[in-house]
């Protein structure tokens, strides 16, 4: 299934992207839930205008495991300006909370519409990124220009990459190679018509996992029904 343009005609007629999305954030978090190991779940969270679609969490005392897919290498190894020190009180119930470890973004045009939407969804990608959370950013949106990618490695002083695709599929982890932080990314641009990449999404910890887009994709577009002529 080639990717088709779900925010204009004719298919924006036939199909709520909003839906779309929502459901495709379900179907990457079922196929990442039947790739994780005990002790890590991932569940879809979609708030349109401020998305985490996809969490991948670690329960407390969840133990190191390796898996068997290799990651290709990254285009990019850059370097990265850590957060500066923070000093705070966390209050915490009895009860503890599973810990963010990786997140993937399906970008909205919410995301991309007016300087002040593009500048909260960079900042909590940088959030992420200087965290140490694995982070994949897909963006489709065909209706509205914006480099977020290149607006993120500004960000966290990764330095300029330049222009990039309309659109994209990104994947970021934060490194320490020799007592130097650094960051390793996999940008792949995305057209319509053509199929959609297989990005890693490197967990806190280490764990390395495929977000499969193009076989999330196709799933989802089969239980919407929706065919390339639509």
């Amino acid at each position: 299934m080639p990717l088709l343009d779900h925010f204009r005609p004719p298919l924006s007629e036939r199909r709520h992207w909003h839906s779309f999305h929502n459901a495709w954030a379900s179907v990457i978090s079922f196929r990442l839930n039947a790739t994780l190991p005990p002790g890590y779940f991932a569940e879809a969270n979609v708030q349109f205008g401020i998305e985490i679609d996809v969490a991948t969490l670690e329960d407390a005392g969840a133990s190191p495991v390796t898996m068997g897919w290799t990651p290709p290498r990254p285009h990019a190894e850059l370097p990265l300006e850590l957060a500066g020190p923070v000093v705070e009180i966390h209050v915490f119930g009895r009860s503890g909370g599973p810990t963010l470890a990786g997140a993937v973004e399906l970008v909205s045009p919410s995301n991309k519409d007016r300087p002040s939407s593009r500048e909260a969804f960079v900042s909590k990608c940088a959030g992420y990124v200087r965290a140490g959370v694995g982070l994949v950013v897909v963006d489709v949106v065909t209706e509205r220009p914006a480099d977020l990618h290149r607006d993120l490695l500004q960000r966290v002083g990764a330095g300029d990459p330049g222009p990039g695709a309309e659109l994209g599929a990104f994947a970021y982890r934060a490194v320490d190679r020799d007592g130097t932080p650094g960051l390793d990314v996999w940008a792949e641009p995305v057209a319509l018509g053509a199929p959609l990449p297989t990005l890693p999404l490197w967990l806190r910890g280490g764990l390395c996992l495929p977000v499969e887009l193009e076989a999330t994709y196709q799933q989802t577009c089969a239980e919407y029904r929706i065919h390339p002529a639509a």
